[in-house]
């Protein structure tokens, strides 16, 4: 692997400002669901159980506005739908620290449904911007960018509320989610190519792309998330039973710094690897995870195989959706990856917290990593075996 290739794609037009309003503009973006969590217990004085119907109700709404959003971007353009969710955004963090609980709750699943789409967005537009040959390498790199963004968001939103406060800081994520939406309003990247631009442009039927094999797709997704969620917290509880809470962060750290090294040297491999392969593989290197002990520097040695598989199982799943989907469309199933994404961690927290309450964080390691062996299995038989090639828009019929 050389660096010459990723200079390369960072030579092309409008990819590196891409790329850096992407990393720049998530980082408020991951800071707002442990920005409600703290907010509702520190600010409002109640407890975790009602921190969490407020983040259910932001994920539902997420889950149900990502392809919405995707799908507004495929038919009228990129901003009005920027336009629109950079208002809602900013009305509401600026708000959000004045509202009672009741009305929390509900504000909240508004704002997901309206969330700025900066995920989807940026991974649209790369699939725009980058030719078919060298996607793999973009979406890489951009799955890095977002590990980093998840490095910083939650940890600035902890530190703003425990030392400035709520209003402060939601007032900050109101700045920084209503400038992520000025700066790509004002940059307004291309969501379809120039080839794609010419071809027709006809409404393309969802039962064309939608098809067994990309929902297989979406299942590994949410499969995949499932792991990286039940993980984190298997990580943590495994700490705080061996009493090495301090060291929670760095191991932490060290875990998102493997998927950042797998992500980097998978983008620039020669050729890459089947989604289905790399999810399985980080699933079944998951499950033996618990079995090293209590001791943080044998358990961050044990999650280094899986660990390097993260980024680039998300990033392979990110290159097989663009490919497998006409760009008519890309939006709405940029969307839908995104909403499977939530599925993924929404259901992961539960299950896996209910494993490590009734036997231990080392069970809990083993089931997230089965549950991403058998959705792998059961998506085999619906992927697509033929050579991946974008569905054609389907053509009007003549008036007589």
């Amino acid at each position: 692997m050389a660096i010459e290739p990723y200079r390369r794609l960072l030579r092309l037009p409008g990819v590196r400002t891409l790329l850096l309003v992407g990393l720049l503009a998530r980082i408020p973006a991951t800071a707002t669901a442990m920005a409600l969590t703290l907010h509702v217990v520190n600010g409002l004085k109640l407890g975790f159980a009602e921190a969490g119907v407020v983040a259910m109700a932001s994920t539902i709404g997420m889950a149900v506005g990502s392809p919405l959003s995707g799908r507004f971007v495929d038919k009228h353009g990129l901003r009005p739908v920027l336009a629109v969710t950079t208002v809602a955004q900013a009305a509401f963090w600026a708000t959000a620290w004045l509202l009672p609980f009741a009305a929390l709750v509900p504000a909240a699943g508004v704002a997901g449904l309206l969330a700025l789409p900066i995920f989807s967005v940026i991974r649209q537009c790369l699939a725009a911007m980058v030719p078919v040959d060298q996607r793999r390498m973009g979406f890489s790199l951009d799955s890095m960018m977002v590990e980093l963004s998840y490095m910083t968001g939650p940890a600035l939103a902890v530190a703003g509320i425990t030392t400035l406060g709520s209003p402060w800081t939601m007032t900050v994520i109101a700045v920084g989610l209503a400038g992520a939406g000025t700066a790509l309003l004002v940059l307004n990247p291309p969501v379809r190519s120039a080839a794609e631009m010419e071809e027709a442009t006809e409404k393309v039927s969802r039962r064309q792309w939608l098809t067994p094999s990309l929902i297989a797709l979406f299942g590994t997704v949410t499969a995949a998330t499932f792991v990286l969620t039940a993980t984190e917290l298997s990580l943590v509880a495994t700490l705080e039973h061996a009493a090495q809470t301090e060291w929670i962060g760095l191991a932490v750290g060290i875990w998102c710094v493997y998927s950042l090294v797998g992500g980097f040297v998978y983008g620039g491999l020669a050729r890459g690897f089947p989604t289905l392969l790399l999810t399985g593989l980080m699933g079944a290197l998951t499950i033996p995870v618990g079995l090293v002990g209590g001791d943080w520097r044998w358990l961050v040695v044990a999650l280094l195989p899986a660990g390097v598989l993260c980024a680039p199982a998300l990033s392979s799943s990110i290159d097989t959706l663009s490919r497998w989907t006409p760009a008519a469309a890309r939006g709405e199933a940029m969307g839908l990856h995104g909403t499977a994404l939530l599925i993924g961690g929404a259901m992961s927290a539960p299950i896996a917290g209910a494993v490590i309450d009734a036997h231990g964080p080392s069970w809990a390691f083993a089931v997230a990593g089965l549950v991403a062996v058998v959705m792998v299995l059961v998506a085999l038989p619906f992927w697509r075996r033929t050579p991946q090639r974008e569905v054609a828009p389907e053509p009007e019929p003549v008036n007589a």
